[in-house]
């Protein structure tokens, strides 16, 4: 069984207005529980985060360091989980139930390497 990275993006916008009402945003919140619940029940839970906002970002050679990252709201990392899954095809299925899409979020579903040590 190998693990995947489900990363979330975008979707800001939309549940920003949700925020406004605790109840919205409380049964927002329940539907996520719901989601990573039956990822665990499933036996295939190994991790999730939320990010933060702020950042540092560091390039180049010179290993210059600033302010970030600063993108568009549908290209923002809110956060990722990590599943175990018997297939990429699963993964995929499973990054389906994600309450992020229906705030027009998406979710990036990537294999995990193995370091080569």
């Amino acid at each position: 069984m190998a693990e995947y990275l489900l990363i979330f993006r975008g979707g800001d916008a939309a549940r920003t207005e949700e925020q406004k009402s605790p109840e919205k945003w409380q049964a927002h919140m329940q539907k996520w529980m719901q989601w990573m619940t039956k990822i665990t029940e499933d036996g295939k839970f190994v991790g999730a985060q939320p990010l933060k906002n702020a950042g540092k970002v560091v390039t180049g050679t010179n290993k210059v360091v600033t302010d970030g990252p600063f993108v568009e709201g549908k290209e923002i990392i809110g956060g990722y989980l990590i599943c175990k899954a018997e297939s990429f095809d699963e993964a995929v299925e499973m990054a389906q139930g994600c309450p992020v899409l229906e705030y027009d979020g998406l979710v990036e579903v990537r294999e995990l390497g193995q370091m080569g040590m």
